[in-house]
């Protein structure tokens, strides 16, 4: 964080200062809400969980090195108390971000946030000093602790914004206000608690309405694609960057194709040039994310050689997501287990395809998808989940393996209604039951895909195979 007095930091969130012995002592190091990640400097922000109250962890924190804790009653150490912390944590945000000066990147979309935050991290690290949003902490505590852990050098800010209803985003951009936004899809993702695509859209646009104006710097990234977010160019004075493979798309990508490993190669197109991307990433729905990155960067004044060289480089940084682990034995491990709807759904089922050697049986391999529940569908979940056990047949995926309750048991049930499968397709109770299937028919040289929303556990079944715990017969 830039360097701020407890004093200042009392007076931007509207607090009370108890037991300070010296207000103009300088917060210096990083704000943290687990007292674990304290470092000497900081303050410690103590959120009343479920599970545990953080300021039960004051003294600890205190002791450890933090200046001061942001609380809502006084601790007994050095603290500035305050009525609700989530708002002070977001004024002291909002103060920190005025004073920056960085660009600040507002990144929105029902699915495939986060993979083009990574990229997009990767690319602007490149053009200066970067924070980006760790993992998927896009929410009203996550966002405002990333901004504050940008310093003075600090030259962009890249921000994930999740959203669960209408004025989320809104919230979220009065916070870290953007001068770029980027809307990637609207999707399936959460539409049980939204009720419907139209109201995600709603959501998803308000980050392009809180976009100041083209004369002051405002720039819209929308996809080209997507109906509902190209529409959203209405709803803003900033001036439009359109992505995509559409033929208006001012960055587009041509001739995708994949590899042989299953990995997105294109040619990217810019107003500055064409340049050749193979990713290092897996499956084609990338190429979409890395077009969004492209675009900011692009705005940002990398040319077209650079973004493609970038994008050929970039890694996934965050875990779970599409990490593709090829073990001694042969067996590829391919681990999606953060989250899912049904488009990731999809999109991970023709990567394994593809990863595999095409047809799901190429070469050889067999494909195996270990698939859970898709959370938050609402009252299109059962459809949705017979649709991605159909798919998995149309795909010739060699065995689907359905872990759960009722949502699993209709995977299982929209596989084996589509084709002739029998023991192609079984639904199992748990991981546990998923692992021990696995220990007993996987073999060398097998594809094994695992993708599940992460409230069903299927982490446990991935870790089991990339650590060995399960042995190719």
């Amino acid at each position: 964080m830039i360097p701020l007095t407890l004093a200042e930091i009392a007076d931007v969130v509207s607090g009370r200062m108890h037991d300070i012995p010296d207000a103009e002592q300088v917060v210096t190091g990083p704000v943290v809400r687990d007292s674990r990640d304290v470092r000497p400097g900081g303050l410690f922000v103590a959120f009343r969980g479920e599970r545990a109250d953080g300021h039960e962890f004051a003294g600890q924190a205190v002791a450890d090195g933090a200046v001061a804790v942001l609380a809502t009653r006084p601790v007994g150490v050095p603290a500035i108390v305050v009525d609700d912390v989530t708002a002070a944590l977001g004024a002291l945000a909002r103060h920190v971000v005025g004073r920056l000066g960085a660009t600040v990147v507002g990144l929105t979309g029902s699915a495939g946030k986060t993979s083009t935050k990574d990229l997009l991290a990767q690319l602007l690290q490149r053009l200066g000093p970067t924070v980006w949003t760790p993992g998927s902490l896009n929410n009203e505590i996550g966002l405002p602790l990333t901004a504050l852990s940008a310093e003075s050098g600090t030259r962009h800010l890249v921000l994930e914004m999740g959203a669960r209803g209408v004025g989320h985003i809104r919230y979220l951009t009065g916070l870290t206000p953007p001068r770029i936004g980027v809307v990637l899809n609207v999707g399936s993702a959460h539409i049980g608690e939204f009720g419907g695509r139209e109201q995600i859209a709603q959501a998803k646009g308000e980050l392009v309405e809180a976009l100041p104006p083209a004369e002051e710097g405002g720039i819209a990234v929308l996809n080209a694609d997507d109906p509902l977010v190209r529409a959203m160019r209405a709803r803003t004075d900033a001036r439009i960057v359109l992505f995509g493979e559409s033929a208006d798309a001012l960055i587009r990508a041509e001739n995708v194709r994949l590899t042989r490993k299953g990995q997105p190669a294109f040619t990217l197109h810019t107003p500055t040039g064409c340049s050749d991307v193979t990713m290092r990433l897996y499956g084609e729905h990338h190429v979409s994310n890395a077009l969004a990155a492209a675009a900011v960067a692009h705005e940002l004044g990398m040319s077209a050689d650079g973004i493609a060289e970038a994008l050929s480089a970039a890694d996934t940084l965050s875990r779970w997501r599409m990490e593709v682990t090829e073990r001694a034995d042969g067996v590829t491990v391919v681990n999606d287990a953060y989250n899912a709807n049904p488009e990731s759904m999809r999109a991970a089922l023709r990567a394994l395809v593809a990863i595999a050697g095409g047809d799901g049986m190429g070469e050889g391999r067999r494909t195996w998808a270990v698939l859970g529940e898709m959370a938050e569908l609402g009252e299109d979940s059962l459809a949705e989940h017979d649709a991605v056990g159909r798919l998995a047949v149309r795909l010739n995926v060699s065995k689907l393996v359905a872990v759960g309750g009722r949502e699993a048991a209709w995977l299982d049930m929209g596989a084996k209604n589509e084709g002739s499968w029998g023991e192609e397709s079984v639904h199992v109770s748990d991981a546990q039951a998923a692992i021990d299937l696995l220990r007993d028919e996987l073999r060398p040289g097998d594809v094994v895909l695992v993708k599940a929303s992460r409230s069903a556990g299927l982490e446990k079944v991935a870790l089991a195979l990339v650590e060995g715990e399960v042995a190719a017969r």
